[in-house]
């Protein structure tokens, strides 16, 4: 059985690298993105199963990426994290298409669980091991 692809676009390293292993030692497969525009440029050779996006990032933010795919009718499973939150983000991220809105520092098991819960509603896939 194929492992889930899960997305994981951050322009700050450390939390790239951070998610990357807490999501392979899930079992997941994970390809990490600097910015939004080089997930978008992605999407033609590799389609995540589920995107973890952060909100507030240089050039294209999450509400930026989020409105491009949906645009282009191209959603995924979509989990939003933020360092910044603000009271409208939340209601606008998920009225944006995105099926969590989490704050970092990010809780790994609430995490794993809404990764479990998005695809699972979204039915592109099997639940992470």
């Amino acid at each position: 059985m194929a492992s889930l692809l899960v997305a994981v676009v951050d322009d700050e390293e450390p939390v790239r690298k951070a998610l990357g292993r807490l999501l392979r030692a899930s079992g997941l497969n994970v390809h990490a993105f600097p910015s939004g525009q080089a997930f978008i440029d992605s999407i033609a050779s590799a389609r995540p199963d589920c995107l973890i996006l952060d909100l507030h990032m240089p050039g294209l933010n999450g509400l930026q990426v989020l409105e491009h795919l949906k645009a282009c009718r191209t959603l995924f499973p979509t989990i939003v994290i933020t360092g910044h939150d603000e009271p409208e983000n939340q209601t606008r991220c998920l009225s944006g298409g995105a099926m969590a809105y989490m704050r970092k520092p990010l809780d790994d098991r609430l995490l794993l669980h809404a990764i479990d819960e998005a695809v699972k509603n979204s039915g592109s896939g099997h639940p992470p091991a």
